[in-house]
């Protein structure tokens, strides 16, 4: 058992400036078993998808405990294991061969090295759909068809089966065929054209928002499916677009043109009903400032030792203060720069008048707050001597924790382990490789027992080797069990194989 915590003092500065308690810089970690405990613990995806929207929706599902199983092209794999750099350190100073892209959205998965585009490729697929739930795809709507695993292919033979197809378009519809990317997508959603200053050019987002929200949708849309099934026995395709989300996203700011059919102006970084809800300067920098009501605008005012802009009609009302923005912004301006942005804060933090830092990413990642709800953790990587960080899952569950069993694959880890757990002969597998089908080394690195992240408030005294306290339960086959033997899903092979690899771990 191993426990590691760290601190780093000058990465957790208060937004204010000045120096905060001693906080953990990141979360500690601890060698555990590879039972998910997750609310989808039993669930098995066959994640075909690349790049990100899938991947992310995959991973999240893999987060709260579903089985995973990432199927790649032999010898290039996930294109995003291309985009790079930055890499992932590994060591301090020295870059690894992994990209920190494809880390962000790959981890809890087993990655297969499998040639779909052949026929034996084509039957292992469909083997490993059998004991699967849930299939995610991206291709380019039609693509799977030519090879004979589209939704309609595949329906008859695996009539309890969730498909979900993530696109640019969606699988109907006049450019249901055409590709797309998230920077597309902002400019045909309407986003771009709604964000950036007003006298400057349309601005996309500093996030994928469209790839990781079609992402989200995906999983809502899984899960809604999972639970049709449960009544019905059937499964079905879940058609998400990157257009349609995109679409629905606008909400507010899209009823704005649908209720009188005008468009809208950019405005920077102002809200359209409401004043103020913006960026302020301060003395020192910036801050946000957000008095969403009446009653925060008057408490904003007399922190300011302003009160009698509250007898101001273009001031007292908020309708007003929309009304009268090009007088009320440069006022509130002029205000606020005479104080430092420190001082803004913890007055108006003080009245119950909302405000926030704005912060770097750097800042966030060492947050008390952050740090406390888990969102900064640590795993061992294959291939890196120092553990590496991520970003934790926003999943919080009172049961059914989420759990960090694996860390992002390396191309082809699992391919061995995988297919035998599935019913393939060591000598099919020689075959197979020998053929180009799949590839994989014998007994690869990162096919091992995995490690779980526990936040620093759960550390406990390492325990002693071959004490009660650090021994490592082995997943058994139960029926009540819905972890890596729901439904008895893993042949005997694979239950030495996992204790063979929980064995490894406890004793090195």
């Amino acid at each position: 058992l191993r426990v590691r915590v760290g601190f780093d003092d000058d990465a957790a500065l208060r937004c204010t400036g000045r120096r905060a308690a001693r906080m953990p810089a990141f979360a500690a970690l601890r060698h555990m078993g590879t039972t998910p405990t997750g609310p989808l613990a039993g669930v098995r995806v066959l994640d075909l998808s690349r790049i990100l929207a899938g991947p992310s929706g995959a991973m999240v599902m893999g987060d709260m405990g579903a089985d995973i199983i990432k199927v790649e092209r032999p010898k290039t794999g996930d294109d995003s294991r291309r985009y790079a750099p930055p890499y992932i350190q590994k060591k301090q100073g020295e870059d690894s061969d992994i990209a920190a892209y494809f880390t962000s959205c790959n981890r809890n998965k087993r990655s297969i090295a499998l040639n779909f585009t052949k026929p034996a490729g084509q039957d292992i697929i469909k083997q490993l759909l059998r004991d699967s739930d849930v299939l995610i795809e991206n291709f380019k709507t039609d693509t799977l068809d030519k090879f004979g695993l589209g939704y309609e292919q595949l329906k008859e033979e695996f009539p309890r089966l969730i498909y979900c197809s993530i696109t640019g378009f969606g699988h109907t519809g006049p450019y249901k065929g055409r590709p797309a990317c998230d920077m597309l997508i902002q400019a045909m959603g309407g986003s771009m054209s709604i964000t950036g200053v007003p006298d400057g050019e349309p601005m996309k987002m500093g996030l994928s928002m469209f790839d990781l929200t079609a992402g989200l949708h995906g999983v809502i849309g899984i899960l809604a499916a999972l639970h049709d099934r449960e009544r019905t026995g059937l499964g079905q395709h879940v058609d998400i677009s990157m257009l349609d989300v995109s679409v629905a996203l606008l909400q507010n700011q899209g009823m704005n043109y649908l209720a009188k059919k005008e468009r809208q102006a950019r405005m920077g970084n102002n809200h359209p009903n409401v004043v103020p809800y913006q960026v302020m300067p301060s003395k020192d920098s910036h801050f946000i400032l957000t008095a969403s009501n009446d009653e925060q605008f008057e408490r904003f005012c007399n922190v300011s030792s302003r009160l009698d802009l509250m007898q101001d009609a273009r001031f007292n009302k908020m309708q007003a203060r929309v009304v009268n923005r090009s007088v009320v912004t440069p006022m509130l301006n002029e205000i606020t720069k005479t104080k430092p942005t420190g001082w803004w804060l913890e007055k108006l933090k003080e009245s119950r008048v909302g405000c926030a830092p704005i912060l770097h990413p750097d800042e966030v990642f060492a947050n008390p707050h952050v740090l406390a709800r888990g969102m900064h953790i640590v795993m061992d990587v294959p291939g890196c001597e120092e553990p590496v960080s991520f970003i934790g899952s926003p999943m919080k569950f009172s049961r059914t924790k989420v759990n960090y069993r694996l860390p992002p694959p390396g191309l082809g880890a699992h391919t061995e382990e995988v297919l035998l757990e599935n019913g393939y002969a060591a000598q099919d597998l020689e075959m197979l490789r020998d053929s180009g089908i799949i590839d994989y080394t014998p007994h690869i690195p990162g096919s091992q027992a995995s490690k779980q992240i526990i936040p620093v408030s759960q550390c406990q005294t390492p325990a002693i080797p071959g004490s009660e306290a650090s021994k490592q339960a082995v997943p058994m086959c139960d029926d009540e069990h819905h972890g890596l033997c729901a439904h008895h899903r893993i042949p005997l092979l694979g239950v030495i194989f996992a204790a063979c690899s929980a064995y490894s771990v406890l004793t090195r």
